[in-house]
């Protein structure tokens, strides 16, 4: 399987996947699955997820051609504007959809990891309007560098919980969630928000970000009469790229690239390996041990990738490419410039990316999933810049 399909029995994708966790989150993880295909194969469900993502989160968010910066780098660049939905990222998709999941399932609190904060942020969302208890992990590197968005979490209503363990960041949240999920599994749903963890969580996630494939392939029909050139999107965990690339996976004409931070290039500089419950690319040194991501932006400081994408590039169906921070920042300047649209530091990786191979793309049409705005990175950008 070279595009993107439903998994294996056992959760593969290729050679990537799986659910290599202790018993306990083995019964909990399997009941997550039959409640998924059940609620899945149940119209009135899905209905209910479509019309709060319509009515609540602002579906289905614009193409936006950007006319300035395309004509400067010699190329048609179109933006889906994921940065317009309620909470101001694609993560409100997923959560959505998992928040459905849990209260069908009698859960009645919710856990979740948070980098960037994004998803922290769409998880009390959900929580408060399903009138759930919520707990975010977060590491206390991001805390800080991501203050306003720990408020925002607070100010919804949900506890949020710095991770002083590891390198206080995105990998070390996860780690403290699902160890709390453990202790809780009765009446709580660990809402994961990336394409990443035990099967079921990588192809479920994607399956709630498809939406975003969907309206980005119908509109490209609109705009262009046909598909575009390239899809970007970054990559961390990658269910924001899962979510676009699902609309284009089946077109072999349209090139997908995965855009990394160059210091957590799972994809680039990693090699497969079992960590958070999935086989899948990961950082590592010569002794087997998973090293620290270091990226400008924390939704992407993470040291693998989702097992999907590993199986992506494996079989050469999509590229991932590295760009640096200093290019990130540029990019981000450069698109609030040009456009008047500030991107979240983590779409600027995938704007750097075009930026940088602008040459190479001449003529072409290039459509980037803008995951987030950059609300919250815009302190953290005016301390670096020193302004």
């Amino acid at each position: 399987m070279a595009g993107m399909g439903d998994p294996s029995e056992g959760g593969f994708f290729g050679h990537y996947g799986g659910r290599y966790v202790g018993e306990p989150l083995v019964r909990a993880c399997q009941e997550i699955e039959t409640a998924f295909r059940d609620a899945w194969a149940d119209q009135g469900f899905r209905d209910n997820h479509f019309r709060l993502l319509t009515d609540y989160a602002g579906r289905p968010s614009p193409l936006t051609e950007c006319v300035n910066l395309g004509r400067d780098l010699g190329l048609r660049l179109l933006l889906k504007r994921e940065d317009l939905n309620h909470t101001g990222s694609h993560k409100i998709n997923n959560v959505i959809g998992q928040a459905l999941l849990a209260k069908r399932m009698g859960k009645t609190h919710l856990i979740a990891e948070t980098g960037a904060g994004q998803h922290g942020v769409a998880t009390a969302t959900a929580a408060a309007l399903f009138d759930m208890g919520c707990t975010v992990y977060m590491g206390e590197v991001d805390t800080k560098r991501q203050a306003l968005n720990v408020f925002r979490m607070e100010l919804l209503g949900a506890t949020v919980i710095p991770v002083l363990s590891g390198s206080r960041t995105l990998k070390d949240a996860v780690n403290e969630a699902m160890r709390a999920w453990v202790s809780e599994l009765e009446d709580s749903h660990y809402c994961l928000g990336s394409v990443m963890g035990p099967h079921p969580f990588p192809w479920m996630v994607r399956t709630f970000q498809e939406i975003l494939g969907e309206e980005a392939n119908a509109q490209c029909l609109t705009l262009l009469g046909g598909m575009p050139d390239v899809a970007v999107a970054c990559v961390g965990g990658g269910s924001n790229a899962a979510g676009l690339f699902s609309g284009f996976v089946d077109y072999p004409e349209v090139r997908l690239v995965g855009v990394e931070p160059a210091g957590g290039a799972a994809v680039g500089r990693g090699v497969p390996a079992v960590v958070h419950g999935m086989k899948a690319y990961f950082m590592q040194d010569e002794a087997g041990q998973v090293l620290e991501a270091e990226s400008i932006s924390a939704g992407l400081d993470y040291p693998g990738v989702g097992p999907e994408h590993s199986h992506l590039a494996e079989t050469d169906r999509a590229e991932y490419q590295p760009v640096t921070d200093g290019m990130v920042i540029e990019a981000f300047q450069l698109l609030s410039r040009k456009e008047g649209i500030i991107p979240a530091l983590e779409s600027a990786h995938a704007i750097a990316w075009v930026v940088d191979n602008a040459a190479d793309l001449a003529g072409q049409t290039v459509i980037v999933n803008l995951s987030g705005r950059g609300d919250k990175d815009v302190r953290q950008v005016q301390d670096l810049l020193g302004s």
